[in-house]
């Protein structure tokens, strides 16, 4: 959407976020908010879990879906919609559409988790895969469009979008009154926007905070420049947060609004995500764990009340599992070590015996004989262990090393 397209929408306001409100009742669910007792005693003041991970379809993405659907003219909705998407918005667009009985196309990527492809069938749209990201998606699902006629809807940068989605904030509101500071994710802008704005209309005291995955980041450099700017190569395991550029529309308003945008790492991502799963017991995907992954790396900073927004919670489980080990793995409760033996009978017996007086448990074991880099006599041997932490996973090389071992990895 080009800034002249912008500037000539209409602006998003209280009114239009208390319509998108009660347009809502009884599609979307008024997700919970749960409280984090470990996260509170972290930050030092009561930290709770918006968990729009419970949402219908997983994410907050049918809320600003099923507004801009609603409000199409009836010769609009009898063209039908499209949409691009690897994931949320797309299962946004198709359940909303088939609420409304709309027809409904969505282009995914190839690459896009067959979980997500899945579930976007089954909520009821065509959906037609095409390129290898989001943009080459999002320039044939705009193609279609205009060869069909079909109305694209785009994932955050139209008003309808923002209003629909700022019926979190509104809710946040109802469900934690003395809130201080709101934590949310930010990719295009849409949900921060939508939540900033009924926040501030309504509490203008309220902080509100976004978070961008630091490889992912198009806002810090675009509000230091004062418009959209996009960055090259966007590259973070939260999808649902990888946008090369900012909304022009959610721009404006996060400009105006957002009073900070921070950023995290991949690393403060899995953290963030295993914690979710281990303390919270709430299944959700990097993007939605990135407000805890802010909280996680500077507590200090929050004043609260907190609310955390749980964005979405459609984690693909091949993703889950590399993500929780790689979380595991930051806490030092994970270890992948490497190293040559002697091959001779027992080696690998008396290996296994140092590391039981350690106490670190075996998760797998990786025993290679016969390799042109290996001696005649030589053995290599990769191990992945449960270890207890950082302490732990230092006592554990140390034993290695004084044991006789040469630690290769």
């Amino acid at each position: 959407m080009s800034n002249s397209t912008a500037d000539s929408l209409p602006p998003v306001t209280l009114d239009d976020v208390r319509g998108a409100q009660k347009m809502l009742t009884g599609v979307a669910r008024v997700t919970a908010m749960e409280g984090s007792r470990h996260l509170t005693q972290l930050v030092g003041a009561p930290v709770h879990f918006k968990c729009e991970n419970l949402q219908r379809t997983g994410s907050f993405k049918l809320r600003g879906a099923y507004v801009r659907i609603a409000g199409l003219l009836p010769e609009e909705r009898a063209a039908g919609v499209v949409a691009a998407s690897a994931g949320n918005h797309a299962q946004g667009v198709a359940l909303a559409s088939s609420l409304l009985g709309v027809r409904s196309t969505v282009f995914m990527p190839k690459g896009a988790p067959l979980p997500k492809i899945s579930a976007t069938r089954d909520y009821g749209a065509e959906v037609r895969l095409h390129g290898q990201v989001v943009d080459e998606t999002l320039a044939a699902a705009q193609e279609y469009a205009a060869e069909t006629g079909a109305v694209f809807i785009h994932p955050f940068d139209h008003p309808d979008i923002i209003a629909g989605q700022g019926t979190v904030g509104l809710e946040i509101l109802e469900q934690c009154p003395e809130a201080r500071t709101i934590v949310v994710g930010i990719g295009g802008g849409g949900l921060a926007a939508g939540i900033a704005m009924a926040v501030k209309t309504l509490r203008p005291d309220v902080r509100i905070v976004g978070v961008q995955a630091a490889g992912a980041a198009a806002y810090p450099p675009s509000l230091a420049a004062g418009r959209p700017v996009a960055v090259d190569n966007p590259a973070t395991m939260a999808d649902g947060i990888k946008v090369g550029r900012p909304g022009d529309v959610p721009f404006r308003l996060i400009r105006d609004l957002v009073d900070e945008v921070r950023t995290v790492t991949e690393d403060e991502l899995a953290t963030a995500l295993l914690l979710c799963l281990e303390r919270a017991k709430l299944v959700v995907e990097p993007a939605g764990a990135s407000p805890v992954a802010a909280l996680l790396s500077d507590p200090g900073a929050f004043e609260g009340p907190v609310v955390a927004v749980l964005s979405g919670g459609n984690v693909d489980p091949v993703l889950l599992q590399r993500v929780l080990r790689h979380g595991m793995a930051a806490q030092g409760r994970y270890l992948a070590v490497r190293l040559r033996l002697t091959d001779r009978p027992g080696a690998l017996a008396t290996l296994l015996g140092v590391l039981s007086v350690v106490d670190a448990n075996v998760l797998d074991v990786s025993h290679v004989r016969t390799d042109p880099r290996l001696g005649l006599t030589e053995a290599e041997v990769e191990l992945h262990l449960e270890t207890k932490g950082h302490t732990h996973c230092v006592e554990v090389g140390q034993a290695l090393r004084e044991a006789g071992y040469t630690v290769i990895g």
